[in-house]
């Protein structure tokens, strides 16, 4: 706790959280509709990440969601028919054609389909649930402030971790990123995260 709006932050808002589980092994599943996406990353969470086959195993562990708790997951993706000359290149199949998306994946206008598998704190069978996601292709500018500020949060991982897949990102650009996204910050968290990018570019003149 290096302050007191952190001491507020940890022990006051987050702690019923804390206290408080409403779900245990909790796990997500994102499923991208190959007629819309050619290709995805997770950004971040490489700790965290499950084998396709666990998603339905009730017996592997996973995270617990307290009350109040949530959860941000973003995908970089590449839409089809779009060309990504960073993509590695794969040799053509010699005894098996490439799969074809299904009839009603071209028809339909989702993106992707998210699916959500937990436990209730006193069960041991798990619960699923199954939400769809419509591709609205919206701009950026047209985006909530909630998600600006997440993608800024996520690019300045990238940049602390000068990660190779950064692309053309600065921390000018983080920085413009979340203030478009600080929205109604009662708080004062958001605000304090604009301040901790001015201090990473500056340390990083330093380093240089």
């Amino acid at each position: 706790l290096d302050d007191i709006m952190e001491a507020q932050k940890v022990l006051v808002k987050e702690m019923g959280g804390t206290l408080l589980t409403i779900a245990k092994d909790v796990k997500l599943q994102v499923e991208f509709n190959p007629a819309r996406v050619s290709s995805y990353k997770l950004i971040g969470y490489e700790n965290r990440v499950l084998a396709a086959q666990d998603f339905n195993d009730d017996k592997k562990d996973a995270g617990e969601l307290g009350a109040g708790h949530t959860v941000t997951a973003l995908y970089e993706i590449v839409p089809a028919g779009v060309k990504d000359d960073a993509l590695p290149t794969v040799d053509p199949l010699k005894y098996r054609a490439p799969a074809a998306p299904a009839p009603e994946a071209s028809a339909s206008g989702e993106l992707l389909t998210v699916k959500f598998r937990y436990k209730k704190p006193d069960e041991t069978a798990s619960r699923l649930l199954t939400r769809p996601l419509a591709d609205e292709d919206r701009a950026w500018a047209q985006a909530s402030p909630d998600f600006k500020f997440a993608a800024s949060a996520a690019g300045f991982g990238m940049m602390l971790r000068h990660s190779k897949t950064k692309g053309s990102l600065t921390y000018d650009k983080v920085r413009a990123m979340a203030q478009e996204g600080l929205g109604q910050d009662e708080d004062g968290y958001r605000a304090e995260m604009v301040r901790l990018v001015k201090k990473a570019k500056l340390l990083d003149q330093k380093e240089r």
